[in-house]
């Protein structure tokens, strides 16, 4: 107990002392509020205004292209409408990072799993705890998925376990795109293919769960859980060495905080992480390989169930997804060393 009173006289004192904090409880909470009310006020606010500045931007935008187009300006007024242009496109960057810390309207998957939920978290200290938390889910998951593989591929061949463990998978991909769109709401820069990859696999992981029992699911189970153990092996390579990469380079300015690990090759790997590209070229594919295969099985005349059409085509979609796009930044380096080097 925090008090042990021995008389009357000292409890009507205890009680004395908690009316007196309990007032200042409500003082301290009614401030509390009526910040919290001066704080959406502004928040309101600015949003309004980030707005209209967008707004306006664009238009002037396309004012300064109309004025360059006419080419009748003298070369100093050319030199002051390419200055603007730089400055409004370091401006997006600048609204980016304010609208980071301002409540938004949640897209459309967020608006579907958790409805008008506001999910923007309101200081640094809190969006970082929980980047790093999805940092750490994925390691351990992705540890659990490698063992679990193997146990699957090399020690039991259970069709329950089996399904257990694409069960996993769905939850584990699920989660990862709830959490990924989190994190966009509140200025992680994951973009593109690497949050679509995530619904793709997704479906496939959940194709591969309904899939039945019988002689093609067995036909095609050692390869798809050879290629699991691969990839999440992969996948651990990555998260570890891009968790080290991200961090040195945010240290040194060079990323920005939100920044995230990928199942992929970004341009900022060059520095340091060129090495996982064989990695991640074969994993790229063995998924070619898994369609390829999968295709073949659905010609086959004992092949009645839709799964096997329907996995070869998602692997073939994350493969022309995944290979096209670490394809894209390895061409992308090429070019950008080849300029350096005629620049010298």
């Amino acid at each position: 107990m925090l008090f042990s009173p021995t008389s009357v006289a000292e409890c009507f004192q205890e009680w004395e002392d908690l009316e007196k904090d309990y007032q200042q409880v409500q003082e301290t909470h009614r401030l509390y509020k009526q910040k919290l009310e001066e704080v959406t006020k502004l928040q309101n606010s600015c949003s309004s205004s980030i707005a209209r500045q967008k707004k306006k931007l664009r238009e002037l935008t396309v004012l300064l292209e109309e004025c360059k187009k006419c080419k009748t300006e003298s070369p100093e007024e050319i030199n002051a409408i390419d200055e603007i242009q730089d400055t409004i496109k370091d401006r997006q960057d600048v609204f980016f990072d304010m609208e980071a810390f301002l409540p938004k309207k949640n897209g459309l998957y967020l608006t579907l799993v958790l409805g008008n939920v506001n999910v923007t978290l309101l200081n640094k200290q809190a969006k970082y705890a929980y980047k790093d938390e999805y940092e750490k889910f994925k390691m351990v998951i992705i540890v659990i998925l490698f063992l679990f593989s193997f146990t699957c591929c090399f020690l039991f061949n259970y069709r329950a376990l089996d399904a257990l463990f694409n069960f996993l998978m769905v939850w584990y991909y699920c989660t990862l795109t709830i959490r990924e769109s989190i994190l966009i709401s509140n200025g992680s820069r994951i973009k593109g293919w690497w949050v679509i990859h995530h619904y793709v696999t997704t479906f496939l992981s959940g194709v591969m769960l309904t899939w039945p029992e019988g002689i093609l699911y067995q036909m095609f189970r050692n390869q798809f859980l050879s290629y699991c153990l691969y990839q999440s092996f992969v996948q651990f390579l990555q998260c570890y060495y891009q968790s080290g990469c991200l961090y040195r380079l945010r240290t040194l300015g060079e990323r920005h905080n939100m920044d995230l690990t990928v199942e992929g090759f970004q341009s900022w790997m060059w520095r340091g992480l060129s090495f996982l590209l064989p990695f991640v070229f074969f994993g790229h594919f063995l998924q070619l390989y898994n369609g390829v295969t999968l295709f073949r099985m659905a010609q086959l005349p004992e092949c009645k169930e839709w799964q096997v059409a329907m996995c070869g085509c998602s692997y073939l979609v994350l493969f022309m997804g995944n290979f096209f796009t670490t394809l894209g930044v390895v061409y992308q380096k090429y070019m950008n060393n080849q300029s350096k080097s005629k620049n010298l």
